[in-house]
C-alpha cells in the first residue's frame, strides 16, 4: 500500500491514531481536514462516503472506504510489527483496543471535548467522568508499572490507541502526575511514533 486518503479532524485522538500508523509505516497520507464540530460530517456529500457521519474516514486507492479508527488501523498495520505474531499478544492488543472504545475513550476524550473544545465549566460537566477517567488512567499505570508497553516490550497497536487520548487528558482536567509510569510510557510511544510530544511540563 503506497498511500491513503484520510478524513479526519487533527484535534481529534481517534482521527489521529490512523494518520500516525500510516506515517510510520511509509504510507502516504492525503490528509482532508473535516470537523464533526462546525457540521462538516453531517454534510450530503460526507454522509455519502459514510453515513454514519463520523471522522476518521479512510478511502483506500481503489476506492473501497473503511471508517472507525481502531478498524482503519488494523487494516494498515496487517502484518507490520504493529501487530503481535504471538496469538496471545495479539489478543491482548485486541482485549486493549476494546477496552479503549469502551472504558477510556468515553470519559477521558468525552471531557476534553466539553471543557477543552466547548469551554464548558467544571459544575456544568458529569462528575461520573472524571471518576471514570482516572480509574482508566489507574487501570493503564497498573499495567505499565509491569511492563514498558501495554503488551509487553514492542510497541502495538493497543499503545497507539491509548496514547491518542492520554497524552492530551490535561486538557479534561486530569493530572497525570498522579501516573509516572502512564507519563513515561506516554512520553515513550511519542518518541516511537515521531510525533512530538502533548505532555505538559512538571510543575
Amino acid at each position: 500500500m503506497s498511500s491513503i486518503t484520510l478524513y479526519g479532524s487533527s484535534d481529534s485522538g481517534n482521527c489521529l491514531k490512523p494518520k500516525w500508523v500510516a506515517q510510520k509505516l511509509g504510507i502516504s497520507v492525503h490528509w482532508i481536514e473535516t470537523s464533526s464540530f462546525d457540521g462538516s460530517t453531517r454534510t450530503p456529500e460526507f454522509l455519502a462516503l459514510n453515513p454514519a457521519g463520523q471522522v476518521p474516514l479512510a478511502v483506500l486507492a481503489d476506492g473501497r472506504k473503511l471508517a472507525q479508527s481502531n478498524a482503519i488501523m488494523l487494516y494498515l498495520a496487517e502484518g507490520s510489527a504493529f501487530v503481535p505474531e504471538d496469538a496471545y499478544d495479539r489478543a491482548r492488543m485486541f482485549e486493549w483496543l476494546f477496552w479503549e472504545q469502551y472504558s477510556h475513550e468515553p470519559a477521558i476524550a468525552v471531557r476534553i471535548a466539553r471543557k477543552h473544545f466547548l469551554k464548558q465549566r467544571d459544575e456544568e460537566l458529569d462528575p461520573a467522568l472524571l471518576t471514570k477517567g482516572n480509574a482508566a488512567l489507574a487501570r493503564l499505570e497498573l499495567q505499565l508499572q509491569q511492563s514498558r508497553y501495554l503488551v509487553g516490550d514492542a510497541l502495538t497497536l493497543a499503545d497507539v490507541a491509548l496514547v491518542a487520548y492520554t497524552r492530551y487528558a490535561h486538557r479534561g482536567g486530569f493530572d497525570l502526575r498522579q501516573y509516572p509510569a502512564v507519563r513515561a510510557w506516554v512520553a515513550q510511544v511519542e518518541d516511537g511514533l515521531g510525533i512530538e510530544t502533548a505532555l505538559p511540563t512538571e510543575g
